[in-house]
Formats: C-alpha cells, structure tokens, sequence
C-alpha cells in the first residue's frame, strides 16, 4: 500500500493588475486548486476597488486574506512563503512599473523582488494593440525577462487586442506554464 505524499502544495501566488481578466479570478483559483496547488492572491489597489465585492469569496476559496498593501514593519507576514508568482493580468502600467523598479504597490514589489528570492515569476501582459506599439513596453518585457522573469507574451502567451476588443484571456496557457515553473 502506498503512503500518502508528505510533500506540501506547492504555494502559488497570484497576483491581478486592474485590466478585465482580473474578474475571472475566483474561476481562476478554482482551476489552479484543482492543479493540487495552494493559492494566495495579491491584487493592486485599483485591481483590489474593481473585486471588492469578491474579496470575501476570494478569501474563502483561498482560506488567506487577499493581500493589496505592505505590511507594517513589526507585522507578521500573513501568507505563507511562495513557491511560484503568477501575475495575471499584468497591465501596461503594472508592467512598466516591475521593469523600473518602482514598488508603490505591494504585488509589483513582491514579484520584483522574488526572482532574486530563487522564486520563478511568470508575467502574462493585458495590454492592448496601441499600447503595446509603445517603444517603452518592448524595453520592459525585456527587461523583465533579463531579471529571470517569464514573460508569457506573443504566440505562446497573451496576444494583445485592438483597443476595445474583448477576446478571451489565455489563463489556461498561463496555469501550464506555471505547472513547468514548479
């Protein structure tokens, strides 16, 4: 008789930027639970306005609190330690932000500072078509990607949209990779 796996979920943080993939989240943490996955979710504070009304629901399918701000210095942390970052939907500006280093908000600080934890990080862009064209987004993408960042942008990722158009947002190829991360 086989003995039951004494391994832990592994931990996989998910983190939403304001675009409106973000609101698929509790179906998102759903599927991922069902990958034998623990899930804590980070959301900026404009992400964290739009699901308000889900924060409960979030929490209660997650059994952590969904965390938007940095603790205070004294404060316990209270998720436990990641094993993955997946930040989906990264927006334009979350993007941006990651890439210049600027860490006003919890979530964009928490992933740029985890590659350099040991801890994969998977970014899957929500921007569309016009502000994609813009020279400064190329530059970030690669500069995540030179900070050991997976950015699941292009054919194998997120394919931007033109502005207004809503197409479905490939959270299935970003849990797949998540999958391989760990």
């Amino acid at each position: 008789m086989s003995q039951p796996s004494l391994r832990p979920r592994p931990v996989v943080y998910l983190f939403a930027s304001a675009a409106p993939p973000a609101l698929q989240l509790p179906d998102v943490v759903r599927r991922a639970r069902r990958r034998g996955w623990d899930i804590a979710v980070g959301l900026t504070p404009t992400a964290r306005d739009w699901l308000e009304d889900r924060v409960p629901e979030l929490e209660e399918l997650t059994g952590y609190p969904v965390k938007s701000a940095y603790r205070r210095p004294g404060q316990p942390d209270v998720l436990p330690p990641a094993d993955a970052v997946l930040f989906a939907p990264a927006t334009f500006n979350s993007v941006n932000s990651m890439a210049a280093g600027i860490t006003s908000s919890w979530v964009v600080g928490c992933a740029a500072e985890s590659p350099g934890k040991g801890i994969p990080v998977l970014v899957m862009p929500c921007v569309n078509s016009a502000l994609a064209a813009h020279p400064q987004f190329a530059r970030s993408v690669a500069v995540l990607q030179e900070a050991r960042m997976q950015v699941l942008y292009g054919e194998d990722g997120f394919v931007p949209n033109r502005p207004g158009e809503r197409l479905p947002y490939p959270w299935e190829s970003a849990l797949a990779a998540v999958e391989q991360a760990l």
